[in-house]
């Protein structure tokens, strides 16, 4: 009698259905965030507005951003991801729509204000879904398409921004961005699930692939964060300074290109957009092979967070270099194929950042990440005044075009080599928590998942 063998099916894979939708979620964030870049010149002409009051405009996101950046992702690890990114993207969209109907400063601050603190959080939360839904090797990659989204989402901005104003005006440009985030808010509720063990599309096979052979389920009580352990360590004051300078650098173009292009290198609207654009992809080619390099460091080097420092730093210097000379070149497009290079170097190092932070927080990858993240508001903040205060001083003084622009280029490839030397002085410290998060019940000790002690040990030896 013949006995028929057992039928094994293959793991599912619906943790790569799940990187489409964290794609989307970045990419729809970053089209609603830099779309308010290309439509500052019709804006500024209809709104009176000075180049002052915009920065003043651009530092209210940023503030609010970093405000909320921390709460936002502590209420991730509490009450789960799937509810609190579904809100944040409800909350920046609608705002990204009320956006059209702003008639002043006044109401314009206060608009983008709660638009920034609609999407503080969003990276955090999905850092938070990756540690859960990804195993160690293979988070690097899903980080660099994830981050790589966003920029496209960015690249797509500018261009889709000036032919939308040509088309409907920039009020009815923000009301389509807004649309996009709603739809993407609906159906990632209906889809996700916080634990991929409660996922009708994951199986068991694919299950012991996340949790590395592990499929226990054990809820995680989170403790209070050891904020003053948090804020002494070493580790984590570095990171937080590397995305200081790094937010300095890159909201000059998010904010502030397709103006200079137009003002101080006399294109027009819809060449201002393509330029814009092509400079913006040079971060989404970066973030795709920073990508790439994440996962492939620790097999090349015998100390993965000492490649990655290395790998940073040289790349911090790159852009530095590539922004100080594509500032003297003529050409408008040469130009931007420089600063595009500046921007490609800068942004291979953000996926290895993320790989860096999430064993530096420890059990707290939402809140510490959060803060991480979220303290880059100062570099926005301080860079968004700086264009601002600067220009219009030089335009007082009698600069035009880019004598009033491009001698404060140098200040920003300084704070590139100012990144390079702050890579160059991490040294990844361990977070001595006080009150490490257990599973519920009376006998406490190490979670099981993504957050167990292990874990976060292979995670800082390995990723």
């Amino acid at each position: 009698m013949m006995v028929e063998k057992p039928v094994v099916l293959p793991a599912s894979k619906a943790r790569f259905v799940l990187a489409l939708w964290l794609c989307g979620l970045t990419g729809v964030l970053y089209l609603d965030r830099i779309c308010m870049a290309q439509a500052i010149v019709p804006m500024q002409k209809d709104l009176g507005l000075s180049n002052t009051q915009l920065s003043w405009i651009g530092i209210a996101f940023s503030l609010a951003y970093g405000l909320f950046e921390i709460p936002s992702g502590r209420w991730g690890d509490r009450f789960g991801s799937r509810l609190v990114l579904t809100r944040i993207v409800l909350w920046w969209s609608a705002f990204t729509a009320l956006t059209g109907v702003c008639t002043g400063f006044y109401s314009l601050f206060l608009v983008r204000f709660l638009f920034g603190a609609g999407e503080a959080g969003a990276f955090p939360n999905a850092a938070r879904v990756i540690t859960r839904w990804f195993p160690t090797n293979e988070r690097g990659r899903v980080q660099g398409f994830m981050l790589a989204a966003a920029q496209m989402g960015a690249v797509l901005a500018p261009a889709a921004t000036a032919q939308l104003i040509e088309r409907i005006g920039w009020q009815g440009s923000f009301f389509v961005f807004g649309a996009m985030g709603i739809v993407w808010a609906l159906g990632f509720w209906w889809w996700f699930r916080d634990d991929p063990g409660m996922h009708p599309s994951v199986n068991a096979k694919e299950l012991a692939h996340l949790r590395d052979g592990e499929t226990s389920t054990a809820e995680v009580v989170h403790a209070p964060i050891p904020w003053k352990e948090a804020l002494t360590n070493r580790g984590i004051l570095t990171l937080c300074a590397i995305m200081i300078l790094g937010a300095f650098y890159t909201y000059l173009i998010y904010v502030w290109f397709p103006k200079y292009l137009q003002n101080a290198r006399g294109v027009d609207n819809i060449k201002a957009g393509y330029l814009t654009s092509l400079v913006i992809g040079g971060s989404a080619l970066g973030m795709l092979l920073g990508g790439w390099l994440a996962d492939r460091i620790p097999h090349w080097t015998g100390d993965a967070i000492r490649g990655r420092r290395y790998l940073a730093m040289g790349c911090y210097l790159f852009a530095a270099v590539f922004l100080f000379t594509g500032t003297r070149l003529d050409d408008p497009l040469m130009f931007s194929i420089a600063w595009g290079l500046s921007f490609f170097s800068m942004h291979i190092t953000l996926p290895n950042w993320w790989l860096i932070a999430m064993p530096q927080c420890g059990a707290h990858v939402g809140s510490l990440s959060g803060l991480m993240n979220g303290i880059g508001f100062i570099g926005a903040m301080g860079s968004q005044w700086f264009v601002g205060f600067y220009t219009d001083s030089r335009k007082a003084a009698g600069y035009l075009g880019r004598d009033q622009w491009d001698p404060m280029f140098d200040v920003y490839a300084g704070v590139l080599v100012l990144g390079a030397i702050a890579w160059w002085s991490y040294r990844y410290t361990p977070l001595n928590d006080p009150h490490p998060a257990g599973p519920k019940g009376p006998t406490g000790g190490s979670p099981a998942g993504p957050e167990s002690a292990a874990d976060i040990l292979e995670t800082s030896t390995l990723v």
